[in-house]
């Protein structure tokens, strides 16, 4: 097996991370499907727009120089032939997703407890992005990529939005979180906290 710093430089790609390559390690994302769909639990997941939607906000927060890689239609849904003729058969969003997410953005990063997290001290910088790991826990090798860690604080950080803040906790237990926040927190030994934004009130919550 290769070395474990030749692992983790593969790890940083997206294409090694969720293709063959990252198959070889489980992730939170298996937890879900081993309690709820066994029998496909390996099977690659089917692109969807809330998971299009939840990368755009990512990549617009930590790595907005990546932002030409998502295609964007202007369209008022998905059933139009003005959204097929440039979807082309792939999903894509639509401007009126990327308008809603680059607001959630600046709502973020207006919030100064939300943005000294996020960006980490003045004078350093204390803070790295998407930055893969791996480990073995209970005989199985494990792999996890932090939205954020933040080095100063001793926190792995995850950026989330909801469409109901007051049901979040909800929200944890239908995907997981817990065993996320697990996973993250014994493959870099720090503490982990969920940084939540709602869709519609805008309203901003640490879990």
């Amino acid at each position: 097996m290769e070395n474990r710093n030749t692992i983790l430089q593969k790890l940083k790609n997206d294409e090694d991370y969720y293709g063959d390559f990252g198959n070889q390690f489980l992730s939170n994302s298996h937890v879900g499907r081993l309690l709820k769909d066994p029998l496909n639990a390996f099977e690659p997941s089917k692109p969807s727009p809330a998971f299009l939607i939840g990368g755009y906000f990512h990549t617009c927060i930590l790595e907005p120089d990546k932002l030409e890689k998502f295609k964007v239609v202007k369209s008022t849904n998905r059933n139009t032939k003005a959204y097929k003729d440039v979807a082309g058969g792939e999903l894509c969003l639509l401007q009126q997703e990327v308008d809603m997410i680059e607001l959630m953005r600046e709502k973020v990063m207006s919030n100064d407890i939300c943005r000294d997290l996020i960006l980490g001290s003045d004078f350093e910088r204390s803070v790295d992005y998407e930055v893969p790991m791996i480990t073995e826990l209970f005989g199985n090798k494990w792999k996890g990529k932090a939205d954020i860690v933040n080095h100063d604080e001793k926190l792995i950080i995850d950026l989330k939005t909801t469409a109901d803040i007051d049901k979040f906790q909800w929200s944890a237990n239908k995907y997981n979180y817990d065993s996320q926040a697990y996973i993250y927190s014994k493959l870099f030994g720090y503490e982990f906290l969920f940084i939540v934004i709602d869709k519609n009130s805008h309203q901003i919550g640490m879990f």
